[in-house]
């Protein structure tokens, strides 16, 4: 069943278009005829904005830019906070993000081209396109196309994107492929959907292949030219100095990070590099099935393809490289990132011509909170408060007045402030793996202990407590914490690899 297929104006959703009659008028002199369905959706840019910058204040978000379309109007646009902590430049919609992963529905879409004009089978083998392809493990020679679009492949994913060392000569691609010879499959071509950087790192050299031009030329002149996105690339050095953006980091506070995210080689999974401004573009020619302002760059038909789930990655079903999943209730398209210092989501909604861009040059942003309010605005209720993160004002009161302070703190915000934060385990294990990495050892332990403490049934509590032990010297407690995090999670095959390693399975 295609996306066409399963999306209609019926539905929760259904009432996007009265809606966002509010978000269309906002700039004009007289308030829009709404009916008393409508009237309190009034205002609903307002609503945005408050949503919005009350999630920036509670995360503390250096930056946060958004822009929302429908009906083949640039409805929302908006950008709040800094490009960069060391500058305090206030952003604007102009401003250019790291995409993260954000890249891969453009390498989808060229792909898609180069099928059009019969250049490439989705079906057929990688390595008709690229016969030095080779990984350690002979089943490569059946991974096909498709099964790297739709992260079936059987290809490992990337461990080091080598962001501090990147590469930018045009023999870059090629070259990385050439260096995968020694790694190993996770699994047969098709019998699993697993994410998979390397796939579309590849693909980009299939790209450059079949096309006769650089990855990043090729998407310049058949999809950011096309589309008037002049200032977006997958090539880091090539953009608007004036318009970049720093990415942000949390090590032991929020910082600017030392590394942007590029490295050539791993341009097609990762390094788009663009604004929400223009990327409202890239919002309108996919809901308009691939045509916008009288350019065509896909066919209508190829959309089919691209939103017709072939693979099941968790709750969500996967297409070429697009994830389709009922978000809030409400059938959407989507893909998202996240890497060094940035966070970012995209999102369709074709049954009510509606979708939505945002992007944070903060890895710590809650992208998914933040869809999730903006989808239950554009439907008419209420979001979600933003929630604080109890691990920055845990982190802060730690440094300022000690353990047990913090501990206290900790304590007394659960009995008197629960509806005013985020508790989980994940908020102190970030801190005691700042400190891992800062070389406070026994700090990380007392705080991973202090997580043990508050989540004695969680697996990854024991784990963390487990690492900082063995960094500590202490292998027994390391045994007897890494032995307890599997006992409770007996998936968690890190623990039980190092287990292994030291002998105590």
């Amino acid at each position: 069943m295609t996306m066409r297929q399963q999306v209609t104006k019926s539905g929760p959703v259904g009432i996007l278009a009265c809606c966002l009659v509010a978000l269309a008028c906002k700039d004009t002199a007289v308030a829009p005829e709404v009916t008393p369905d409508q009237a309190p959706q009034v205002g609903l840019a307002e609503q945005l904005d408050s949503f919005l910058t009350a999630t920036v204040e509670a995360h503390d978000l250096p930056g946060l830019t958004a822009a929302v379309v429908h009906d083949g109007e640039v409805v929302y646009e908006k950008a709040f906070g800094v490009e960069s902590m060391d500058t305090n430049e206030p952003l604007s919609p102009q401003h250019l993000f790291h995409f993260a992963s954000v890249s891969k529905p453009f390498v989808a879409t060229a792909v898609m081209q180069l099928v059009e004009q019969g250049k490439i089978d989705l079906d057929e083998k990688l390595t008709t396109y690229l016969p030095y392809f080779e990984l350690a493990d002979p089943a490569y020679r059946e991974i096909t196309i498709r099964q790297m679009l739709n992260h079936t492949s059987g290809m490992p994913d990337v461990e080091d994107y080598e962001w501090s060392k990147p590469q930018t000569d045009d023999g870059a691609a090629e070259r990385y492929v050439r260096n995968l010879s020694g790694e190993q499959m996770i699994g047969l071509p098709g019998a699993q959907c697993v994410y998979s950087n390397m796939a579309f790192d590849t693909l980009g050299d299939v790209i450059a292949k079949v096309s006769g031009q650089s990855f990043e030329d090729y998407l310049k002149a058949n999809i950011f030219e096309p589309l008037g996105m002049t200032e977006s690339d997958f090539f880091y050095p090539g953009t608007n100095e004036t318009l970049r953006t720093s990415g942000h980091v949390w090590d032991l506070g929020l910082t600017v990070s030392e590394h942007y995210p590029y490295n050539r080689p791993h341009a097609p999974s990762s390094t788009l590099n663009s604004s929400v401004h223009e990327m409202t573009r890239w919002l309108q020619v996919n809901l308009n099935r691939g045509e916008l302002d009288g350019e065509r760059i896909l066919e209508d038909a190829s959309y089919d393809v691209l939103w017709t789930p072939t693979a099941q990655r968790g709750s969500a079903g996967v297409g070429l490289s697009w994830y389709i999943q009922d978000l809030r209730e409400v059938p959407t398209i989507f893909h998202g990132g996240r890497d060094t210092g940035f966070t970012s989501f995209v999102a369709l909604i074709p049954g009510e011509n509606t979708g939505f861009v945002l992007v944070s040059n903060y890895d710590r942003a809650p992208m998914g909170a933040l869809r999730d309010g903006l989808i239950d605005i554009l439907k008419g209720q209420e979001p979600d408060p933003p929630l604080r993160p109890m691990g920055y004002d845990f982190a802060k009161v730690y440094f300022d007045e000690g353990l047990e302070s913090a501990k206290s703190f900790y304590r007394q915000a659960e009995e008197t402030q629960a509806s005013a934060y985020e508790f989980s385990e994940g908020q102190l294990n970030s801190l005691g793996y700042s400190l891992l990495g800062d070389g406070d050892i026994l700090g990380a332990i007392e705080v991973f202990a202090f997580n043990v403490e508050l989540y004695p049934k969680v697996g990854n509590c024991y784990d963390s407590l487990g690492e900082a032990y063995l960094a500590n010297g202490d292998e027994d407690l390391g045994i007897e914490n890494y032995s307890r995090a599997l006992e409770l999670d007996p998936d968690n095959n890190y623990a039980r690899d190092v287990l292994q390693r030291l002998g105590a399975l």
